[in-house]
Order: structure tokens, then sequence, then C-alpha cells
């Protein structure tokens, strides 16, 4: 199911968009949806951080993660 959203711009703009058969439709919709990716992204970082934080305070010091992934890394590749 899709939902229909609606922006106000210039008459020009428009005009400009449909002169230089731009797409502008699947310009936004594709801009929306890098946003969100992003905006994802950004929140399951944050929450990554607090957790290895917490994990931080309870048992003390933690190796980067890059260690870590060096580690699965090394042991995948014997």
């Amino acid at each position: 199911m899709s939902e229909t959203i609606s922006v106000r711009i210039s008459r020009r703009l428009k005009e400009d968009l449909e002169n230089l058969r731009i797409d502008y439709a699947e310009l936004v919709r594709q801009y929306l949806e890098e946003v969100v990716r992003r905006e994802k992204k950004r929140l399951m970082l944050t929450d990554a951080d607090r957790t290895r934080e917490e994990l931080r305070a309870k048992y003390g010091l933690l190796s980067p993660s890059s260690h870590l992934v060096r580690e699965d890394r090394d042991e995948d590749s014997r």
C-alpha cells in the first residue's frame, strides 16, 4: 500500500523540472528512502554505542570493535 504526500514548490521550479524532463516524483522517493535508511542506521549505531557503554561499565574495558571483527575474520580464514 502506498501513501501520497505533497510538497509546495514554485511554479517556476515545476516548469523547470518538467522542461528538463526530470522525474521529480522518483527523485523525491529515492531521497526520502535514503534519509530513512541513514536515520535507521544512525539510531542502530547509537543503540549499539549505548549497549557497549553499558557492557563496559558492567564488565570493564572492552576491545575496540575493529579488534573483534579482525579476530572473527582471522578465525574464518583458518
